[in-house]
């Protein structure tokens, strides 16, 4: 909680010689587009041009690369696999971090110079040369620490700090929204029927999301009779888990990027052809959200066949000595896991396309004045699933190291 506190007060330290007041405007202004997603994921900070408002999507944009890599090159995942190795991928993941948030450092400062408020007031107010370096240097401490953070939280065991951290911030929106909401009840912008209807909406939502990210096929394993002799006092799992969304949050954010940052370059040109496709990829449109649910469904398949190695499984379970009843152990039951895998994942594929185009449903027919749908939902149901799990696990844990001491 230290942390995550921490991180917080991070978000309100802006970087110095900016006008605060005149990059909110600017995000107010763009809050439907790849800008407003980019705020949300940063938990507000963008908004205040804080020192952490890159975020940690620096680090998570060099695990993704990384792990892209890996996939690829086979001397580069072997050295993911072994113990050693580990350490010098995640330092290279780190080294890249840096790397990629000097750049998008950089390119923010720069771009900062023509933006201007209502008044015509300069968002900087000091020498551009010394802002660059200034806020280079910011935001380059801001996400290290944000890493740091994380790993510290990922090593006391209870959760990712990564995804706690994007969890944070995508609830620190929830109270301003809520607020918002009831305001226009107040002012009567608003039915209350239509506040029920979201509502219900959401918790629906939550549901599917719970019951669908907690789903997964069980392929059942079979042991030798030496092999279990070997390991009487040892649990033997007795089945392979497939989950039915093997991709997890990644192809609504990578659809949500791809789709959204053209959006938002075409928006600054006056050339009437241009403005012609910008209004063709609007967020708010039936043609973009078609190719949300296209987008997603791609990366669900793509990605899920980086994470979920059938050859792997199949040479570990035949060096344990175990098989699949009815199949053929080695490239048997690689095909059969395949198979399955293939299965699953055309259901969480289109499970996720559904998702992801949830919030521009309750836009655009129950006038929500918040985001908080699709790839938001997902994550925070997600993490807070699995930090529900790895916080029961310490607390087993606890209670057998407890036993033991006292002779039981």
């Amino acid at each position: 909680m230290a942390f995550l506190f921490a991180y917080r007060i991070l978000a309100y330290v802006p970087v110095p010689g900016v006008n605060v007041n005149v990059i909110k405007e600017f995000f107010d202004s763009n809050s439907s587009n790849a800008l407003g997603l980019f705020n949300m994921f940063s938990g507000k900070a963008a908004e205040r041009l804080s020192i952490i408002s890159l975020g940690i999507m620096p680090y998570i944009t060099a695990s993704i690369i990384m792990e892209l890599l890996a996939a690829t090159f086979p001397n580069l995942g072997k050295m993911k696999k072994d113990r050693d190795g580990m350490q010098k991928y995640m330092q290279i993941i780190r080294y890249a971090t840096i790397g990629i948030t000097l750049v998008q450092a950089v390119g923010v400062s720069m771009g900062l110079q023509s933006l201007h408020g209502r008044g015509g007031e300069d968002a900087i107010m000091i020498d551009m040369n010394l802002f660059i370096a200034i806020a280079a240097a910011s935001m380059l401490t801001g996400t290290m620490l944000l890493m740091w953070i994380g790993e510290q939280i990922t090593q006391r065991g209870i959760g990712n700090g990564i995804s706690l951290i994007i969890f944070a911030g995508i609830v620190s929106g929830i109270p301003s929204a809520i607020g918002g909401t009831v305001n226009l009840v107040n002012t009567g912008e608003m039915n209350f029927l239509v506040v029920i209807g979201i509502l219900l909406v959401i918790l629906v939502t939550v549901g599917v999301v719970i019951y669908v990210e907690m789903g997964e096929r069980r392929v059942p394993v079979s042991y030798s009779r030496k092999v279990v002799m070997e390991n009487q006092n040892k649990r033997i799992m007795n089945y392979i888990p497939i989950k039915v969304n093997l991709s997890g949050v990644i192809p609504p954010i990578f659809a949500s990027a791809i789709l959204m940052f053209p959006s938002t370059i075409l928006q600054a040109s006056t050339n009437p052809y241009i403005q012609a496709i910008h209004d063709f990829l609007n967020p708010n449109s039936y043609f973009f959200n078609f190719l949300t649910f296209l987008l997603v469904v791609f990366f669900a398949y793509f990605y899920a066949s980086i994470a979920f190695n059938a050859k792997d499984i199949s040479e570990n379970l035949k060096r344990q000595g175990g098989f699949i009843p009815g199949i053929r152990p080695g490239e048997g039951t690689a095909g059969y896991l395949n198979e399955v895998a293939s299965r699953l994942t055309f259901s969480g594929a289109i499970y996720l396309g559904l998702i992801s185009t949830l919030p521009w449903v309750l836009v655009k027919f129950m006038g929500v004045p918040f985001y908080f749908g699709g790839t938001s939902v997902l994550i925070v149901v997600s993490v807070a699933l699995d930090t529900m799990r790895r916080i029961e696990a310490q607390i087993y844990m606890n209670k057998y190291q407890t036993l033991s001491a006292v002779g039981l």
